[in-house]
C-alpha cells in the first residue's frame, strides 16, 4: 500500500502529517540537547565536588595521606572523577551524533519536502489552468451556438416579411451563416479543450501526483528510521560507558574494601611514636616536716642557707606529664624539634634523599666523562672545554652531597643511640621478653658448669643486644627420639634460632614439648612443620601431659 494509490485525494493530511513528523524530528533534537546540558551540568558538578574534597596537599607532605581510609577516600573519590569524565563522555556522544547530525538531517528533509509539495502544487496550477481554458472554451462555445440560433431566427422571420426588402434578408442569412460557422469553431475547440484537458487530469491523478506522494512516503519513512535509530542513539551512548562506569564502581568497591583498621592504626604508631622512656614512679617529697637537714638525693632538695626549697607539684607534673599541651618548637636541621623516633625517621629520609641526589650527580659526572672522550676522540662532535663548566659544577655537587650524606649519618647516628637509650630504659621498667640464657643446652661442654648461673641471668633485666649476640656454644648434634612429646607449650614471645642446636619459633606458635626444662634454661621442643631443637624457657607457656 502507498500513498499514491490510497491517498490520491489528501494532498493537505499529506502536507500536514509530513510537517508534524518533521517538527517531532526537532522536539526530539532540542530534547537530546537539553539533555547534553543536563549531562555536562551533572559531570562539572561531580567534578567540583570532587576538587572540594581531595587533599590540598600532596602526598608526600600529608602524613593522613599514609592511613588506608585516607587512601580509600582519595581513590573514592578519583573514580568518582572518572564516573564524571564518563557523563561527560555521554554528552559529548548525544551532541555529535544526535544533535548535530539529526539538526542537519532535518534541514535536508525539509528542503526535500518543500521541493515535492512545490512540485505537487505546480502540478495543480497547471489542471486549474486546464479546466479554466476548459470552462472559458465551454462558454464560447455556449455564446457562439445562442448567437448562431438567433441570427437564424432573425434570418427566416425576415425572409418571411413581405416588407423586408432582398438586401436585407440576404444580410441576415450571410450573418446567420456566419454566426453558425463561429458555433462550429467553437465547438471544435472545445472538443479539443477537454480532450486536452481529460488526458491532463488522468496523468495528474494517475501519474504525476501518485509520484509525488510516493516520493512524500519515502521521505517521511526514512526519517522515521532515522528519528527511530536517534531514539536508539540514547541507550547507545549509555551501553558505551557502561563497562567504565562498572570499574568505577567496582574501583569503589575495592577501595571501601582495602581499608584495614588494624594497619591504620600501626601506620599511627609508626607517624607519632615518639621514641620516649616512659616516666618513671614520682617521688614522695615530704612537706610535714620543714626543717633542716643535709640535702640528698631524696631529700626536699633544701639549700645549703637553710630554706626549704618547695618543690610544687605544678613543677614536677611539667616535666614529667606527657599530656600536657606542648609549646610549638623551633624547626632545626637536625630534626632535633621532633621525638626521637620521629627525628630518627626524619633523617633517615633526608638521608635517602641526599643518597639518591648523590648518585645521580655521580652518573652524570661518568656521562660527562664519557661524552669528553668521545669529543677528544672526534673532534667534529663538539669541543672537549665546553664541558668542563659542566663536569666542575657537577664535581662541587658531588662534594657538597658527600658533606650532607655524612652530616645526616651523623646525625642518625646519634638519633638511633638515642631511641635505642630511651627503649632499653622503657624495657628496663616494663615488661618484654627475657633474655635467653647464656649457656648452650644440656649435653654441651659448659652447660654443667655454668646451668644454675645462667638461670639467674635469664632474670636480669635483657640488654637491647641479647638476641643479636652469638652466645651460644656448642650443641649436640644429635637428639634422643621420644617416642611422643611429653606435653604441649606455645610461644609467648618471638625467638630466633641463630645458633647451632637452637629452633626459630614465632609468637603465639604451638609446640611439642620433648624434654623439660634441667635447670639451666633451656627446653627442647618440636615444631608442627618439623624441626627440634632448643628454645628459652621463659618464653614458653608449658602444659604437661
Amino acid at each position: 500500500m502507498d500513498w499514491g494509490t490510497e491517498l490520491w485525494d489528501q494532498f493537505e493530511v499529506l502536507e500536514r502529517h509530513t510537517q508534524w513528523g518533521l517538527d517531532l524530528l526537532d522536539r526530539y533534537v532540542k530534547f537530546v540537547k537539553e539533555r547534553t546540558e543536563v549531562e555536562q551540568a551533572y559531570a562539572k558538578q561531580l567534578r567540583s565536588l570532587v576538587k572540594k574534597y581531595l587533599p590540598k596537599r600532596p602526598a608526600k607532605d600529608d602524613p593522613e595521606s599514609k592511613f588506608s581510609q585516607q587512601q580509600c577516600f582519595v581513590q573514592l573519590l578519583q573514580e568518582v572523577n572518572d564516573f564524571a569524565g564518563q557523563r561527560e563522555l555521554v554528552a559529548e556522544n548525544l551532541s555529535v551524533r544526535v544533535c548535530l547530525e539529526l539538526a542537519k538531517y532535518s534541514q535536508e528533509m525539509k528542503q526535500e519536502r518543500k521541493m515535492h509539495f512545490q512540485e505537487g502544487r505546480r502540478a495543480q496550477q497547471q489542471l486549474e489552468n486546464g479546466f479554466k481554458q476548459l470552462e472559458n472554451s465551454k462558454r464560447k462555445f455556449e455564446r457562439d451556438c445562442r448567437e448562431a440560433e438567433k441570427a437564424a431566427q432573425t434570418a427566416e422571420r425576415l425572409d418571411q416579411d413581405i416588407n423586408a426588402t432582398k438586401a436585407d434578408v440576404e444580410k441576415a442569412k450571410q450573418q446567420a451563416h456566419l454566426r453558425s460557422h463561429m458555433a462550429e469553431e467553437s465547438k471544435n475547440e472545445y472538443a479539443a479543450q477537454l480532450q486536452r484537458f481529460n488526458r491532463d487530469q488522468a496523468h495528474f491523478y494517475f501519474s504525476q501526483m501518485p509520484q509525488i506522494f510516493d516520493k512524500l512516503q519515502d521521505m517521511d519513512e526514512r526519517r522515521t528510521a532515522r528519528l527511530g535509530a536517534g531514539y536508539g542513539l540514547l541507550s547507545e551512548a549509555e551501553l558505551q560507558v557502561v563497562p567504565i562506569i562498572a570499574k568505577c564502581l567496582e574501583g569503589m568497591k575495592v577501595a571501601a574494601d582495602s581499608v584495614d583498621a588494624k594497619n591504620d592504626s600501626q601506620t599511627l604508631i609508626e607517624l607519632h611514636k615518639s621514641g620516649f622512656a616512659r616516666p618513671g614512679d614520682v617521688e614522695f617529697e615530704d612537706f610535714s616536716q620543714p626543717m633542716n637537714r643535709a640535702p640528698s638525693d631524696s631529700s626536699l632538695g633544701t639549700p645549703s642557707d637553710g630554706r626549704p626549697e618547695l618543690r610544687g607539684a605544678g613543677r614536677s607534673r611539667a616535666k614529667r606529664w606527657p599530656f600536657s599541651k606542648k609549646n610549638k618548637a623551633v624547626v632545626t636541621e637536625d630534626f632535633s624539634h621532633l621525638p626521637p623516633e620521629q627525628q630518627r625517621k626524619r633523617l633517615q629520609q633526608q638521608l635517602e634523599e641526599r643518597s639518591r641526589e648523590l648518585q645521580k650527580e655521580v652518573d652524570q659526572r661518568e656521562a660527562l666523562k664519557k661524552m669528553k672522550d668521545v669529543y677528544e676522540k672526534t673532534p667534529q662532535m663538539g669541543d672537549p672545554a665546553s664541558l668542563e663548566p659542566q663536569i666542575t659544577e657537577t664535581l662541587r655537587n658531588i662534594e657538597r652531597l658527600k658533606l650532607e650524606v655524612q652530616k645526616y649519618e651523623a646525625w642518625l647516628a646519634e638519633a638511633e643511640s638515642r631511641v635505642l637509650s630511651n627503649r632499653g630504659d622503657s624495657l628496663n621498667r616494663h615488661s618484654r621478653p627475657p633474655d635467653p640464657p647464656a649457656s648452650a643446652p644440656p649435653d654441651s661442654s659448659s652447660s654443667n658448669s655454668g646451668s644454675q648461673e645462667n638461670k639467674e641471668s635469664s632474670e636480669e633485666p635483657p640488654s637491647e643486644e641479647g638476641q643479636d649476640t652469638p652466645i651460644y656454644t656448642e650443641f649436640d648434634e644429635d637428639f634422643e627420639e621420644p617416642t611422643s612429646p611429653i606435653g604441649q607449650c606455645v610461644a609467648i614471645y618471638h625467638f630466633e634460632g641463630s645458633s647451632e642446636g637452637t629452633i626459630s619459633m614465632a609468637e603465639g606458635e604451638d609446640l611439642s614439648l620433648m624434654e623439660e626444662d634441667k635447670g639451666d634454661g633451656w627446653t627442647r621442643v618440636r615444631r608442627k612443620q618439623g624441626g627440634e631443637g632448643y628454645v628459652p624457657t621463659s618464653y614458653l607457656r608449658v602444659t604437661l601431659n
